[in-house]
């Protein structure tokens, strides 16, 4: 589901014992916006609501007597006359929402945002805010002490000081730190990212100039640099010059690194931020000055990182210190949702929120990790978190209803998924039109917007509950820079109905009225005004526009009643199956006869209702209604007691016309009927057109469409249809005209299939569309005119809307080609009308199947992990190992738990994607989404949570698939042909044919050719693409050929089979020219070499008969090479005394002894011929030459490391004792190649190298660096490693960056240094994060 779609979910405590607050629970999860003519005529039928559209009409006013003012103007952009919430508070301004608490579930709410500060009666607005997702944590389980003058070092390896004022007794400071654009929203990020590039490019011009300078300096004084010294020279100055101009190119800010340390005071744990890197001023944000912090929950703290970034965070420590979690908001949803439902302003109370005396707590379920999408760890933390607060279990769940509208059966989860949740619609009045929205010409009335989804839900319940204002000008994050913004969406609904409730809550409190779920739902919806004038609008608004004043009205008659609602459940009479909340009628078949349902009523008290007292005395006379009786009858009465009732009612649908219908069976109090509807059936009806026609073609012309119009057809799509070709033609307006189109399909056990467009006329047109359908499935076309859309304009539009079905049905929708070379065959027919077959099919994908090579299962240690049953929360963590050979983008799949969150027995599952340096390229959830990594091998670890270790148990082989895009390139087209042996033959090819109605047509799918398959695909991988099979008969066409591909495409997979084994034909043996005794002095020699390979040296003791071994075979075999070549790998494998000038000098000395003892111009003279061998004996010759250039290379690489150790000790952390210093220079000239004191050993041994091997090459460059910089050039050397890092050819070498910082800071450049700094924090993380 998309990001940007977001719904709110508020949970509200009802229960009137807690002493001090009632909490309310506001959350949101992240991933998920009229009828026609041509029905039935019915008599008007009574539905059950308390108000209708004429009282409407008074809240919303007369559209053309709207006259703003400020004071006006300013109240609209907060609404909350449309609820009633006004009145309300002006008849009670004392039940403001004092004595309740709102949860916030949703990204994090700012606690330095305008009117978040304190309630309207003094109190914190805000108790706690937490991170429920862990994007926020630190590690700070690392523990260091402070030396003699304060200062410890910080987990990003920087040094801290400590204040001398802040209590420890334990004298143990628990470091930790984080990238802090890993805290901060994308909008933020990339406003830090323009306001540091700037000043970046200033100190980068300025070094710039210097190096132009040098240039130009040197060209005058050399016009003629004729000698190649004065050549690298000024080729060093160019270089310079070049890499300050490309650096600003490829300047990529990864942001600052802050070090955070936690302690104990003896009290209370505490946390200090360092946060030097952000501030200009290197006196700014250090440690020391550092406010200290604790749980915010403890004192309602928060800090600011920097007056760049303006963005306030708190703190929270879990697991004795080893846990910090800084919170930050992740969007500035969830603070414009507080300012809806709570913000206080004393000094612009038009402004306020719905309930200004409210206290929140902000539980952040939006993972910054994955752009605010919310994650199942987040969701049980959160409700952790409330039940913790609440200690009692009575809480409203208020959520938006989703923002995928106009069609029916889009009412997103949790709002449609639980009658237990009030799901909410977005509304706008004509005064919020005018002043939040800025229209010129308002509606008339009030109406729901056009994306808020629509129910009925796909088990038949209503969905949408209540409605209420679904846009608002509120408060929002300090780093946005702003005060306020506008937000609209059902996620500003859910808090409008929030507030209301809080508000109810509020005042049920003050007078000693308990009230309860149960009776906060039935006095909203008994209450509410009804918005639009047809029964089908409530599956668009509910039971209508939510009006505080005569809900508390409502509920203060009620006190006397029981606390108990009825829950409704459906079953069709004769069939086995679940229940439903509703009736849907939905397909043809169930319009076309009666049928007889089963109703359960079963009244539900709370856990903790008294059996004698609540349930035993329950008795209550029911009446019950039939909205038509003439379609749904029902009995009269029914006698409900504690266990509940069963009765049926019949539909008789036969009678109504094509369109939509909706209907209810509800009950009322015999007794008390001013209770309203106790309950409600819904029953939804949808009676699609059937077509007759061949081809089926449909058409609806002359539609005539105004500001929020919206025009519902229903089409049996008939059997064999697989996909639609419509126009849509407009007509009649002037202004630009902007139209939703929704196609809405429900299949059994499917979730609903969905195609939508939104598309914008300029002027009087038509438009193509095509889409795929399922054949045989009632599908709704909605097309609706957007709401403001049009508002200044008197127009009518006309639309014409034309669908053509279309359809192909193949044998095999889903084509597996099993890996042989027999292709498969296909069988096609047209079952509509005449198609044109024509077969494409491409794989486009790798996918390759891992085991976990490790796994680990434990309990998670902290309380935010510990359920209210008291069961820990067990996390499994699972291992994949994976390489990739060159840059691709993968996609990591778990089929049993993708795509699943809400129906998904475990409540989390998280995985990182990092490479061998630790370095995280990736993380994701139940949604993955690819990833591209270069060349290199990969770690990806995956985390899933549950409280019943039998389950996780079972997981711990867990199967992973790494899904690889192919390039565009690579996409291998599989070929089709009209007879079996079509692919061995290569005759037979199948293009197109025309497929005549009532025949079947047949072809073959040939596999892939064995030279076209990818090298990375290993023997049990499997391609993935897709195939098509038909042509579009519309659209532009070119040369007779349709440019337009097919909509309707189906899986396409191949099973890559085993390679054929490659049988090695060289053969291993002895050498049948020597005699025997040569052969066995030649094994000797090799157990001898063995047996010194094998000697340890991690002592001098060890290393003492290492050094005599050595000198005993070198007796014994002199001018041995293989020997040579043991000795020198053996002293580089040497762990003792390794850092001494003395072990150089024996790595020089054994690197000498190999290079002498090869015949180097015998070896010249072999490779400058340049033959290849033609038999057995020179190929030999040829390995034996390879290896001996190799042994050589090794020797010289290893002799030039040694020099350079000696030259540069502090580079090469070199510990220099007087005697090897002293035998070192009279041994060895060490000086600069520049100081002209004769033969420089280095630049001979690299000159020699350089005749047998690439030096530019990753291994050796190193060397070819410190030449350059030896010489004086840093800049050419600079270069030199840059195009060797940014090749990235091989993955990021340590060693090869902190060169690059060394070769920064000699040349002064400390803005380049520094922003390296901060990459290598990135690139080699000091550890993997917390998950």
């Amino acid at each position: 589901m998309p990001a940007a779609i977001i719904y709110n979910l508020a949970l509200l405590s009802t229960d009137s014992t807690l002493p001090a607050s009632s909490p309310l629970v506001h959350c949101r999860p992240l991933r998920r916006g009229g009828e026609g003519p041509g029905r039935l005529e019915l008599p008007a039928r009574e539905m059950p609501s308390a108000k209708t559209s004429g009282d409407l009409r008074e809240v919303n006013g007369a559209v053309r007597s709207l006259c703003l003012d400020e004071s006006t103007f300013l109240a609209a952009l907060m609404p909350k006359e449309e609820i009633g919430a006004k009145r309300f508070l002006e008849a009670h301004p004392e039940y403001d929402g004092r004595g309740t608490l709102i949860a916030i579930f949703d990204s994090g709410v700012d606690p330095a945002a305008a009117g978040l500060h304190v309630t309207s009666d003094g109190k914190p607005k805000i108790l706690d805010i937490l991170d429920c997702t862990g994007s926020g944590d630190i590690d700070t389980s690392k523990v260091v002490k402070a030396d003699a003058d304060g200062c410890i070092i910080g987990a990003s390896g920087v040094k801290l000081f400590i204040n001398q004022q802040w209590k420890n007794p334990s004298g143990e400071w628990h470091v930790g730190c984080k990238l802090i654009y890993e805290l901060f929203t994308d909008a933020l990020i990339s406003r830090l990212k323009k306001e540091r590039k700037k000043k970046w490019d200033e100190r980068n011009q300025e070094a710039i100039s210097d190096a132009l300078k040098a240039l130009n300096e040197f060209d005058q004084k050399h016009p003629k640099a004729d000698s190649v010294k004065l050549k690298k020279t000024r080729e060093d100055l160019q270089n310079k010059v070049d890499l300050l101009r490309k650096q600003a190119d490829i300047y990529d800010d990864r942001g600052p690194v802050i070090d955070a340390v936690v302690w104990n005071d003896g009290d209370v744990w505490r946390v200090a931020v360092d946060t030097q890197q952000l501030e200009e001023d290197p006196e700014f944000g250090k440690l020391a000055n550092f406010n200290p912090m604790t749980n915010f929950r403890t004192e309602h703290k928060y800090g600011i990182f920097s007056k760049l970034d303006v963005c306030s965070f708190v703190t929270n420590i879990y697991d004795e210190g080893n846990i910090l979690s800084i919170v930050t908001d992740c969007s500035p949803h969830a603070t414009h949702v507080a300012g809806i439902a709570a913000a206080f302003h004393p000094e612009e109370p038009l402004l306020n929120g719905v309930a200004p005396g409210a206290q929140l707590i902000s539980c952040k379920i939006g993972d910054s990790r994955l752009g605010s999408m919310e994650t199942g760890t987040g969701l049980i933390r959160a409700l952790i978190a409330v039940v913790e607060v609440v200690d009692k279990h009575r809480v409203i769940f208020i959520s938006s209803a989703g923002n995928n509208g106009p069609a029916l059966t889009t009412v997103g989860a949790p709002g449609g998924t639980s009658s237990s949740i009030f799901g909410v619609g977005a509304y706008v009045s004509p005064a919020m039109a005018a002043a939040a929205h800025c229209v010129v010409d308002p509606p008339p009335e009030g109406l729901e917007y056009t994306w808020s989804s629509r129910g009925p839900t796909t088990d038949g319940d209503l969905g949408v509950c209540i409605s209420a204002p679904g846009g608002a000008v509120a408060p929002v994050p300090t780093w946005t820079l702003q005060r306020r913004m506008l937000m609209n969406g059902t996620s500003m609904a859910s808090p409008s109905a929030c507030g209301a409730v809080a508000l109810l809550v509020s005042a049920m409190k003050a007078e000693g009225i308990p009230v309860s779920p149960y009776s906060m739902r039935n006095a909203l919806q008994n209450t509410a005004i009804a918005i639009g004038n047809s029964p089908e609008d409530k599956l668009s608004t509910g039971e209508g526009l939510i009006q505080v004043d005569r809900a508390y009205e409502y509920l203060q008659q009620s006190k006397s009643l029981p606390c108990v609602t009825y829950k409704a459940t459906v079953s069709a009479c004769g069939k086995s199956g679940p229940t439903a909340r509703g009736i849907y009628l939905r397909e043809s078949s169930a319009s076309e006869r009666a049928t007889e349902w089963t109703v359960q009523i079963q009244p539900k008290f709370h856990e903790d209702a008294s059996y004698m007292d609540q349930l035993v005395p329950f008795e209550e006379c029911i009446q019950l209604h039939s909205s038509e009786p003439l379609v749904v009858q029902a009995p009269e009465y029914i006698l409900l007691t504690n266990n509940g009732r069963t009765f049926n009612i019949v539909i008789n649908p036969t009678n109504l016309s094509h369109g939509l219908h909706y209907f209810e069976v509800y009950g009322t109090d015999c007794r008390l009927p001013w209770r309203g509807s106790l309950f409600r059936v819904p029953i939804t009806v949808i009676k699609p057109l059937t077509l007759q026609d061949k081809p089926p073609i449909i058409s609806f012309t002359g539609m005539a469409f105004s500001p929020g119009y919206i025009e519902r057809k229903f089409i049996k799509v008939p059997k064999g249809a697989t996909w639609v070709e419509a126009t849509m033609r407009t007509s009649g307006f002037d202004t630009a005209r902007r139209f939703f189109i929704n196609v809405v399909q429900i299949c059994p056990l499917k979730r609903p299939i969905k195609w939508e467009n939104v598309v914008t006329f300029s002027s009087s047109s038509l438009k193509r569309f095509n889409f795929p359908i399922q054949g045989g499935q009632t599908m709704e076309l909605a097309i609706a005119q957007f709401w403001s859309s049009g508002v200044g304009s008197n127009d009518v539009t006309f639309v014409d809307f034309e669908m053509e079905f279309h359809g192909i049905e193949a044998d095999q929708e889903a084509v597996m080609l099993d890996g042989s070379e027999a292709p498969l065959r296909i069988e096609a027919k047209a079952p509509l009308s005449s198609e044109q077959l024509r077969p494409i099919a491409v794989l486009k994908k790798i996918r390759t199947p891992y085991r976990p090579s490790d796994c680990s299962l434990f309990p998670l240690p902290e309380k935010r992990d510990l359920l209210p049953t008291g069961k820990q929360i067990l996390a499994l963590i699972l291992t994949y190992k994976f390489k990739l050979e060159e840059t691709a983008e993968i996609t990591p799949r778990l089929p049993l738990l993708n795509n699943r969150i809400y129906d998904n027995k475990f409540e989390s599952q998280f995985y990182m994607v990092s490479d061998s340096n630790k370095r995280i390229y990736g993380t994701g959830d139940v949604y993955p989404k690819p990833l591209k990594l270069p060349k290199g091998d990969y770690t990806l670890r995956m985390s899933i949570r549950h409280e019943n270790i039998h389950y996780l148990e079972k997981m711990k082989e867990l199967v992973l698939f790494i899904e690889r895009n192919l390039e565009a390139k690579d996409f291998i087209h599989l070929s089709c042909f009209s007879q079996p042996d079509g692919p061995i033959t290569g005759n037979s090819s199948f293009t197109s044919l025309v497929l005549v109605p009532g025949e079947r047509e047949a072809f073959y799918v040939g596999p892939p050719p064995k030279d076209k398959l990818p090298k990375c695909c290993s023997a049990g991988s499997i391609l993935l693409g897709e195939i098509s099979y038909g042509s579009l008969s519309l659209g532009a066409k070119e040369d007779g050929k349709n440019t337009q591909t097919c909509p309707v495409f189906y899986p396409l997979s191949y099973m890559v089979p085993p390679k054929l084994d490659e049988k090695d034909k060289e053969k291993d043996g002895f050498d049948s020219k020597k005699s025997l005794s040569e052969r066995v002095d030649e094994e000797v020699r090799y157990a001898k070499l063995n047996i010194l390979s094998s000697l340890k040296q991690g002592t001098e003791d060890e290393v003492c008969k290492w050094k005599d071994f050595c000198h005993s075979l070198k007796m014994e075999y002199p001018n041995c090479t293989p020997l040579l070549v043991k000795i020198l790998e053996g002293l580089l494998s040497r762990d003792y005394n390794c850092g001494k000038a003395s072990y150089h000098h024996e790595v020089i000395n054994a690197a000498n002894e190999v290079i002498s003892s090869i015949d180097k111009d015998e070896l010249a003279k072999y490779f400058s011929e340049k033959s290849e061998p033609e038999d057995e004996e020179g190929m030999k010759l040829k390995k034996k030459m390879e290896a001996t250039r190799d042994q050589l290379v090794e020797a010289l690489y290893r002799k030039g490391l040694a020099l350079l150790s000696l030259q540069f000790p502090l580079l090469f952390q070199v510990e220099k004792q007087p005697a090897a210093v002293e035998n070192l220079e009279q041994s060895l000239d060490l000086s600069s190649p520049m100081s002209g004191n004769g033969p420089d050993l280095f630049e001979q041994n690299f000159k020699e190298l350089r005749r047998w091997v690439e030096v530019k090459s990753p291994k050796y460059v190193e060397l070819l660096v410190f030449n350059e910089r030896r010489c004086g050039r840093p800049g050419t050397a600079l270069k030199i490693l840059g195009d060797l890092l940014q090749d990235g050819a091989e993955p990021p070498n340590k060693k090869f960056y902190e060169l690059k910082i060394d070769l920064l800071d000699d040349l002064g450049w400390a803005h380049i240094a520094s922003y390296e700094r901060r990459w290598m924090f990135v690139r080699f993380p000091p550890c993997m994060p917390l998950f």
